[in-house]
């Protein structure tokens, strides 16, 4: 079956489309795409990954046309953000 793999930085976006068995978990396709090798920064012990935005574990079974994303830690937290837009709009 057809799934993809997709990461992103704020520099570049990669998303692998591969064919795997019926019986595929989120891990063995990530490890299968051959995508840690483009980002070294992945680790799959502290990255959380899912399927289209809906956090999942590893071990998750993959359904044909599924489509994996590794997700990074955010630069900055919301809250963090918007407060420094408040203040900024206020000088």
């Amino acid at each position: 079956m057809q799934v993809e793999v997709a990461y992103a930085t704020p520099e570049r976006q990669l998303i692998l489309s591969i064919e795997v068995a019926e019986d595929c978990t989120v891990e063995q396709a990530i490890v299968l795409s051959g995508i840690l090798m483009h980002f070294s920064e992945i680790d799959l012990t502290k990255n959380k990954v899912g399927i289209f935005s809906q956090i999942c574990p590893l071990t998750k079974l993959l359904q044909a046309n599924d489509r994996v994303e590794i997700y990074r830690d955010l630069a900055l937290n919301p809250m963090q953000a918007r407060r420094q837009r408040a203040i900024q709009q206020g000088r």
